[in-house]
C-alpha cells in the first residue's frame, strides 16, 4: 500500500530521483530556464522552492544545508548572493511552469521551468521581431 508515500517515482530508484533532481535543481538556479518533462517539472517545483526559501536569511547554518542539497558551492553562492534577496519580499511561488507541447520521439508533455520575475535576456523579442500590422 501507498500510504502516506508522496511524490512521484519517475521509474527511477530513490538514489537515482535525488541525484537527478539534485542537477536539474542546480540547471534551473544556474539558468534560470530549463526543459523537461511535465511530471518531473512539477516534482522539481518540490526541491528546488524550499532551496530559495532558505536562501532568504543568509546564515552559516543554512548554507550548509543548502550545500548539502545542492553539492555545488558556486550554486550555493547565487542562491544566497543572488535568488534569496530577490525572492526575499515573496512569500513563495518562485517557479513557474509552462506547459510546451509534447516530445518528438515519445510523445511526452514537456515543460519550461523557469524562475518568476527573472531578469529578460537581449535575445529574442516578438515585437521587434514580429511585424503583426502588416496585412500583406
Amino acid at each position: 500500500m501507498r500510504h502516506r508515500h508522496s511524490g512521484r517515482q519517475l521509474n527511477r530508484n530513490a538514489s537515482h530521483r535525488k541525484a537527478m533532481f539534485r542537477n536539474m535543481a542546480n540547471s534551473l538556479f544556474q539558468h534560470e530556464l530549463i526543459r523537461t518533462t511535465l511530471p518531473k517539472a512539477k516534482e522539481l517545483r518540490r526541491v528546488a522552492e524550499p532551496l530559495i526559501t532558505l536562501a532568504k536569511k543568509d546564515s552559516v547554518a543554512n548554507r550548509r544545508l543548502a550545500f548539502d542539497r545542492t553539492r555545488d558551492k558556486a550554486m550555493v553562492g547565487k542562491l544566497f548572493g543572488e535568488l534569496g534577496p530577490r525572492y526575499d519580499s515573496r512569500p513563495g511561488g518562485y517557479i513557474r511552469i509552462l506547459k510546451c507541447g509534447y516530445r518528438t520521439g515519445d510523445k511526452a508533455p514537456m515543460a519550461f521551468v523557469e524562475l518568476v520575475d527573472r531578469p529578460q535576456t537581449d535575445g529574442f523579442d516578438f515585437d521587434d521581431d514580429f511585424d503583426f500590422d502588416d496585412e500583406d
